[in-house]
């Protein structure tokens, strides 16, 4: 009887397959899903009737899902080779501009079909349509555009897509200038540099190359607007072997097509402008500005701040500090490999014998995470020819012996950070910003950059002033800021006592059209 059932059982679930294998299989799937089938049934009937249904019912589930994965994937593949190029177009002729460059990036032969001029220009004629009022119709700009459906086929492919760029590139241009034009006149930077910077989609990227040219690109993680500059961070667990890295490039990174109004696709084509190299060779004990229990910071100028584990020396973190004065022009209208040049400057002649000696402002900031430790305004500042030494010039802006001048460090000072997992706090560590006007009010030295206070040898000679003394300093090709701090003890507080600034004599020989 055993035998019997058995060979029922058996005819009836190959009735069952037959019945089923071709409505859920492929002809690759039916042999394989069988052949599974059988073995388990057969396994499964010498282990009883229960165990044997629910393995030849699993084998048959796994085998049909194979089967049909194959066939789907299959099939898609040879439909989307084997397309006519006219049914492509046709597709192609639905999409918006952004949706088309990034079709063209599928492949080579989606590129080809993604740059038909007859599909660009009339994106570019429905964007770009000529200027109507109610009164008459600028007959000029339309016979352009009716002229230009005509010629289509006389220009080489990608032609008005090159248009289209290029002409919603201007367009950006146009509207980031007049957002940037009214200007403060206490930094003498523009008022809406944040708005600029939400309006264009602004953002930012580090491309790692190593030593074998391989490049690793990653996206800002997270930024921190301040009063005259942007700190921008990156973090993460897949940074690559810093031993095996050789350079740094940071870039601005915007969108191709902006819409003030609606934010930008976080997969949209962008542009990269090129605004610094850094050789990170130079991670060295000499680039050391402060540490913790966990990371070891470095300073590569200008503004880079990077963060290494101590415990075995790879990357923990790096830090940005962008200066506000032509941030957006730096990160917008530079190219992938060349960086954004600052239009020439024209020096204003004056007769004084001291021109360019005087009527400075100095707006100088320091702050950590958002938190400001010190905010400054100094105007009307100026030397004379004897404090040329050096190839700088000098001009003091706190005077030590003059203690109503000294001021206070608001706070603790310290540098936060974090990553994925960890955070901590630098002590004795901030971002320093400065912001150096001429006496036009138009901004002569300006940059944003880590700084850390060192204890001095000896302490402060100052009658009022008991306490340890330190030093900030921060230099460049364009000038030099020396600050003097003491620490009081019984208020627990840091005061300036000294605040120097240096700047180059060659830069302002370049800016006034001086012979100093």
């Amino acid at each position: 009887m055993a035998t019997g059932r058995g060979r029922v059982l058996k005819q009836h679930w190959l009735g069952f397959l037959a019945l089923n294998g071709p409505l859920h299989l492929g002809r690759a799937g039916q042999g394989s899903a069988g052949a599974a089938a059988g073995r388990a049934w057969a396994s499964g009937f010498r282990k009883g009737p229960d165990f044997k249904f629910a393995v030849s019912h699993t084998a048959l589930r796994q085998s049909t899902r194979r089967g049909q994965h194959r066939e789907k994937s299959h099939s898609c593949s040879v439909s989307l080779d084997r397309m006519p190029s006219e049914i492509l177009l046709k597709i192609f002729s639905y999409l918006d501009a952004v949706s088309l460059l990034c079709a063209g990036c599928v492949s080579r032969r989606f590129y080809h079909l993604a740059n038909d001029n007859f599909i660009w220009i009339r994106i570019y004629s429905t964007v770009f349509s000529p200027k109507r009022s109610n009164w008459k119709v600028n007959s000029l700009e339309e016979t352009a555009v009716s002229v230009s459906f005509l010629s289509v086929e006389d220009k080489e492919p990608g032609y008005w897509k090159k248009e289209y760029i290029a002409k919603q590139i201007t367009s950006v241009k146009a509207a980031l200038a007049q957002v940037l034009q009214p200007v403060s006149p206490y930094t003498g930077l523009p008022v809406k540099t944040k708005e600029a910077l939400r309006m264009s989609g602004l953002g930012w990227s580090i491309i790692l190359k190593d030593k074998s040219g391989k490049e690793y690109i990653m996206q800002h993680v997270d930024l921190s607007l301040n009063d005259t500059s942007v700190s921008v961070m990156w973090y993460g667990k897949s940074w690559p072997c810093v031993a095996m890295l050789s350079t740094l490039d940071l870039s601005g990174m915007t969108p191709v097509f902006m819409d003030r109004y609606n934010p930008p696709p976080q997969n949209g084509p962008r542009w990269h402008s090129l605004i610094g190299k850094y050789d990170l060779s130079q991670l060295t004990e000499s680039t050391v500005i402060g540490c913790d229990r966990l990371v070891q910071v470095f300073c590569l100028h200008p503004g880079l701040l990077v963060g290494l584990w101590k415990k075995d020396g790879e990357l923990a973190f790096i830090m940005a500090n962008l200066h506000f004065h032509r941030l957006v022009e730096r990160s917008t209208l530079g190219s992938a490999t060349v960086p954004y040049e600052l239009p020439p400057h024209c020096p204003c002649l004056d007769d004084s014998p001291e021109y360019g000696l005087y009527g400075y402002q100095l707006h100088i900031d320091m702050h950590g995470g958002g938190v400001f430790y010190l905010c400054g305004t100094f105007r009307n500042l100026f030397t004379k020819k004897e404090c040329i030494e050096d190839g700088y010039v000098k001009i003091t802006v706190i005077n030590f012996k003059n203690s109503r001048e000294h001021l206070p460090l608001i706070g603790k000072v310290g540098l936060p950070w974090r990553t994925n997992i960890f955070d901590g706090f630098i002590k004795s560590c901030s971002i320093m910003d400065v912001t150096v006007l001429d006496e036009h009010g138009k901004p002569f030295w300006c940059v944003s950059s880590p700084v850390c206070m060192r204890s001095a040898a000896c302490p402060s000679d100052g009658p009022n002033f008991l306490g340890q003394t330190y030093y900030v300093d921060y230099t460049d090709m364009e000038g030099r800021v020396h600050a003097e701090l003491v620490w009081i003890e019984e208020t627990e507080e840091y005061f300036i006592v000294n605040l120097v600034l240096y700047l180059s004599v060659a830069e302002i020989n370049h800016w006034f059209g001086t012979r100093y």
